[in-house]
């Protein structure tokens, strides 16, 4: 089962992951799809590209009250993320998060005395779970729900527990 875990990169990010299809419902990609439109408009030199701001955060406020998810327009997010149930996930707009993570509902990723967290790519952290304060999370980690990581994780390593332990 490791070998297919580690199957997925954690350096190139995999945006097909976030494609939706047209018409289909998928807020979550919907919620990425707006933050994406956002920062790529941001970038951009185009006459448009003020309106397209716009556009991309009414998107986003609409997106962000179907889903409950406080997720800035400015966050540092890898490609490839996948939420499936994006509801109450709070992410800290100065936290990094690298591409490929799976990220599950009512997840908090936040500061404690200033200092943010860094999550490495294809970092899978389930329901409930806090990662708080100066943490660095490794690449193919695993956050066990509800736990509250206020240390690092290494590479390939599972957290859990409050506060949360490795195993």
């Amino acid at each position: 089962m490791r070998s297919t875990r580690q199957s997925v990169s954690s350096t190139e990010p995999d945006f097909s992951r976030e494609v939706k299809t047209f018409l289909s419902w998928c807020p979550s990609r919907s919620l990425i799809a707006s933050i994406r439109a956002y920062q790529r408009a941001g970038a951009s030199q185009t006459p448009w590209a003020a309106l397209q701001r716009r556009w991309a955060v009414l998107r986003h406020r609409f997106w962000s009250v179907v889903t409950g998810a406080d997720i800035p327009l400015n966050c540092q997010i890898g490609g490839g993320l996948l939420l499936p149930h994006p509801n109450g996930i709070v992410i800290h707009p100065d936290a990094q998060i690298g591409p490929n993570c799976l990220i599950f509902q009512q997840v908090t990723i936040g500061t404690i005395d200033g200092g943010l967290p860094r999550i490495a790519g294809h970092v899978d952290i389930g329901a409930g779970a806090k990662i708080l304060g100066p943490v660095i999370v490794g690449e193919h980690a695993r956050i066990g729900a509800n736990a509250v990581v206020l240390t690092d994780v290494p590479a390939g390593a599972t957290a859990v527990g409050i506060p949360a332990r490795l195993i």
